[in-house]
This record gives C-alpha cells, structure tokens and sequence, in this order.
C-alpha cells in the first residue's frame, strides 16, 4: 500500500514542487521522548475497474446524510439504502461533477443526499448501483450522550494509520477535523491516495472538516483559484446553515451546535463569514444546543514556538473573539501547530470563565512532524502541552457535563495523556447575559 508516485505522476510531482517553492504559503515542554516524522504513504486504487472508491459521509440537517464517493470513469450518482445488508428500499440519485488541475484531472465525483434517516441506526448502501462494493454507515444519535473523534494536520502517514486505527476502536459517534487533510500540496494525486486511506472510516461515520493552509493549493499564474480540490470533493452543508461558501459553516447534532470558521478566507468585520458568524450566533437556542463548540485551523492561543504572529491567527482573533465570548462558546479546536495543547477558559490573553476552552490538536500524523519547541515559561492560561502525535475525544454527556481526552499516539499504541471534565456555560449562573 505504500508506494512512491511513478509513471506520468512524475511530471506532476515537479510540477508540485516547483508550485511549493513559488507559492510560499505555508507558515512556518515535556521529557516524553517524542516521535519523528514518518515518510508520505500512497494508497493506490483497488482495482482498475470502475467500483467507486474514496466514499465519505457528512451531515445534512438534523436526519439526512450526504454520501460522496469517486468513480474512474461516468457512472450514475445514485445511492441505495437501507437498514438490512442487502435490501436497498430507498434510491436516491445525486449530482456529478470534476475539476482539473495543472494536468490533472480528477474522476468522476458524484454526492448524492440520502434521507430521512432514523437517528442512532445502522444503514447499508451501495453507490452507483455497484454490487461489488457494499458500504454501512451510522447516524449520529438524536440525544446526549455523543462522543466525537477530533483530529487536526492528518495527511497520509504511518502516524496517520495508526491513529486512524486508534479512532475505529473509540467507537465515536461523528469526527471533526479543523483543517490540512491530506497535504497534498499541489499533487493532486495524494488527494485520491488520502480518500482511499481514510475510507474505512469515513464512509461509516459522518466526517465534517473545515479547511486549513494545506488545502489552498493556490499557484500564481498556473492556477489561480483556492481551495479547487477541497471544495470539489469535500462540500459541506453550508448552505443548509445560511453560509454562501463551502469555507464556513455550521449544524446542529444531539444538542450540540458545530460552527466550522475558514481561518483563509476573508474573516474582518466587513467579511460575509463576520456577518454569517453573527447571525449565526444570534440564532442559536442554548434550550435545544446548550453547548456550542467551533472549530478553526490557525489557533487563536498557543505558546509553541511554531506559527506565531501570523495573521490568521492574531486578526482573526482580534476580529471575532468577541463575538465567540459574548455567544458564550464553550470550547474552541484548531490545528495548524503540529502539538497538542490545552488552555483554560480564557478571553482576551486572560483566564476567564465564561470563556470558551482553547484546545490546539494539530497532531494527526503529517508528514513535517511535530512542533517540538515551546516557550518558556508556560503561561498561567496553558494547562497542558505536549509535542507527540494523538487525537481527541469530546464526549458530551449531558446539557451541562463533557469529558475531553486526549490520547497520545505512544509507539503506535494509543494512551490518555490528558483528560478534563467540562461543564457548561449554559449551565454555569454567573456567565448568563
């Protein structure tokens, strides 16, 4: 499964390489003797036949789900379904589209929105009416408890199967990952590879993702557009939610609001993501979703060393820390710096507690490895850090109790390094307006 790209892959590799070095996008403890970074890894396809391949799911709306999956060449965008492994009472035809890139050109991506489901239930499907090929998916239950898996900076690494192997055993209920998927970085290519990779998983439980620095993908001159391929293949209900763009978005599931922000877009007061943002806000009912929770790529708070100053963190915070304070957020992730790091709740530089709870979780398994270097000393506001590869689990057990984990990727053997009971602030008396 691990291979190195060959044939006319070559020609777009140096093309990748070449695009890295014009684009120049890319920004820049404890005793634990922590793991170096392993080698990219290349799943190629099954078969050479046409099975559709690369098959993920995400949420639309409270009981609906879109399914997205790839074929090599046209096939119908149909999805059947059902509760029993193999009958399929309900069929659902979808839409179909590709994008090119430099010289590439993807397969066929079709999606296609299945539904009404029934919450808390196990479904099989099938895509493009392939026998071959039979898929079961889970839906996120209608009330509390619900666990999420949260990962951060993924990519396609030895790391990144091991901590994919550690998520399929923690028996999550929907994972959320804040950016800087599959670091293709310009190599289209990596972009099927990370598909393949994380299939097992994504086509069984819904994945909602927002976008970091790794999926710009912008080149001057050769390719001016942002973000072509993620868009192209992981879309998102942005419009169920009000938003006008893929980049930014938000949804509701057993009590719990998500708001996914784009750290890359245009976010300053004057940006239709602020205006979204706010209203967005205003229209949540603590009554139905007593805890909210957002998700960013580029962290607001962090004392490593790595990615400090840079604008999308210290604007973005400026322009809308308020907004996430005043609406009483209750935790906030990112990733982007390659560590794990959690703070107390905190508002404007200072512990708070009617803050939101700022967890860095940029340690997926990418293949730049890990931001080893923090500053020193730690601040009064960071609680927790640590430069090894892991992933988080949010369990929310009722309206005013969560617990977070973080489990450490210890040797490819997965250990709860740090972990936290949260309450909140809906419930707490001295944070309601």
């Amino acid at each position: 499964m691990s291979m190195a790209p060959s044939g006319g892959h070559c020609r777009l590799l140096a093309l990748a390489i070449l695009a890295m070095t014009v684009a120049t996008m890319f920004g820049s403890g404890h005793s634990y003797n922590r793991p170096k970074a392993r080698r990219t890894i290349f799943v190629r396809r099954l078969s050479n036949d046409n099975s559709p391949e690369q098959v993920h799911i995400s949420v639309v709306g409270v009981d609906k789900m879109r399914v997205s999956w790839i074929t090599k060449d046209e096939a119908r965008a149909t999805v059947e379904y059902g509760t029993s492994a193999g009958v399929y009472d309900s069929s659902v035809t979808g839409t179909t589209s590709s994008y090119k890139y430099v010289l590439y050109k993807s397969g066929q991506i079709h999606e296609a929105v299945i539904g009404p489901l029934k919450p808390d239930t196990v479904y099989y499907y099938r895509c493009s009416s392939d026998p071959s090929r039979e898929f079961n998916l889970k839906t996120p239950p209608a009330q509390f408890p619900i666990k999420f898996a949260v990962i951060g900076d993924f990519g396609q690494t030895d790391w990144t199967k091991s901590t994919l192997q550690h998520i399929s055993r923690s028996d999550y209920d929907m994972l959320l990952l804040p950016g800087d998927l599959s670091y293709a970085d310009f190599y289209q290519p990596l972009w099927d590879s990370f598909g393949r990779l994380v299939e097992p998983l994504a086509s069984q439980r819904p994945w909602m993702v927002t976008q970091g620095n790794h999926e710009i993908e912008k080149i001057p001159v050769v390719h001016s557009k942002s973000f072509t391929s993620y868009n192209a293949r992981w879309r998102m209900p942005f419009e169920e939610s009000g938003s006008t763009s893929n980049l930014y978005y938000s949804f509701d599931v057993a009590g719990v609001h998500v708001i996914m922000l784009g750290s890359y877009t245009d976010f300053g007061p004057d940006s239709d993501q602020y205006r979204w943002l706010q209203e967005d806000l205003g229209k949540v009912d603590r009554a139905r979703t007593p805890w909210v929770v957002v998700l960013i790529h580029a962290p607001w708070y962090n004392t490593n060393t790595a990615h400090q100053g840079e604008k999308e963190s210290v604007d973005m915070k400026a322009a809308m820390e308020d907004l996430l304070y005043q609406a009483r957020v209750d935790i906030v992730f990112a990733g982007h710096v390659h560590a794990y790091e959690r703070f107390t709740r905190v508002y404007d530089g200072k512990a708070d507690d009617c803050g939101p709870v700022h967890i860095t979780i940029g340690d997926g398994g990418n293949r730049e490895g890990l931001a080893t270097k923090y500053r020193d000393p730690a601040e009064n506001i960071s609680i927790f850090r640590e430069a090894s590869f892991g992933y988080g689990q949010f369990e929310v057990v009722n309206e005013t109790h969560a617990q977070w984990t973080w489990h450490r990727n210890d040797n490819d053997e997965s250990v709860v390094a740090d972990s936290v009971w949260l309450t909140s602030l809906s419930s707490n008396p001295i944070c309601k307006h």
